[in-house]
């Protein structure tokens, strides 16, 4: 059936106007940036089918560039540049929420302020955070991006940092895409290698925090790292 069949309050745009966007669904949202629909298909049923090619999940749209979510039918140039900017203002909005708290007393502030900026990437990231006496991120710094593992990091680059910053401490933090939260080899050598190059000026490697989706592992929990 056609959109404009529906009952005017159960019209995604009409709907959001009256009830506020609240009262809609994941589907009905994205039909407000499809727009149209195709022949045998209108916007919320192209929406429903792009969200079931995502396993119904928003998060695995967010993963998606927009030339991917072109693939899918009834959604174009335009459509899918709209709904892969929506995603992002999500995305961001939470990353700002996360930076109105920046006090760190264990990994669960650190995953409630990275998870925003991580989840949901196709490509593995590590972040530095830098903290005071007072366990206050006064700074955080993506050291890098769509690599492999996390052994690329420069001790150097964050010494430097830790330096300008005069933290006391350092919280290593990094994704991993492939869901699984548990470190590899490589994870561990690299916090081992950071740990050593902070003791030598007297700084603390507070923790390692490896996010995946809905899980995550910390070196400072697990005792695999002990604060100095």
């Amino acid at each position: 059936m056609r959109l404009k069949d529906w009952n005017t309050e159960e019209r995604p745009r009409e709907k959001l106007l009256l009830k506020g966007p609240g009262a809609l669904g994941n589907a009905e949202l994205l039909a407000i940036f499809i727009g149209s629909g195709v022949p045998g298909a209108n916007a919320v049923s192209v929406a429903q089918e792009l969200l079931s090619s995502a396993g119904g999940r928003l998060s695995e749209l967010c993963r998606r560039p927009a030339k991917q979510l072109m693939r899918q039918r009834g959604v174009g140039q335009a459509r899918a540049v709209a709904i892969a900017a929506a995603l992002e203002l999500g995305r961001r909005y939470l990353a700002e929420a996360a930076a109105r708290q920046p006090t760190v007393n264990g990994p669960e502030d650190v995953v409630d302020m990275m998870l925003p900026i991580l989840k949901g990437l196709d490509h593995e990231e590590c972040w530095a955070l830098y903290l005071n006496r007072a366990n206050v991120v006064t700074g955080k710094e993506k050291l890098t991006s769509g690599t492999a593992d996390c052994t690329l990091i420069d001790n150097k680059q964050i010494l430097r940092r830790v330096l300008d910053e005069q933290a006391k401490a350092v919280i290593l933090v990094h994704n991993h895409p492939s869901g699984s939260p548990l470190p590899g080899e490589s994870d561990l050598k690299a916090t081992r290698s950071l740990q050593l190059a902070l003791k030598a000026f007297d700084i603390s490697l507070f923790d390692h925090v490896i996010i995946a989706d809905g899980a995550y592992y910390s070196f400072q929990d697990e005792r695999v790292c002990k604060s100095e």
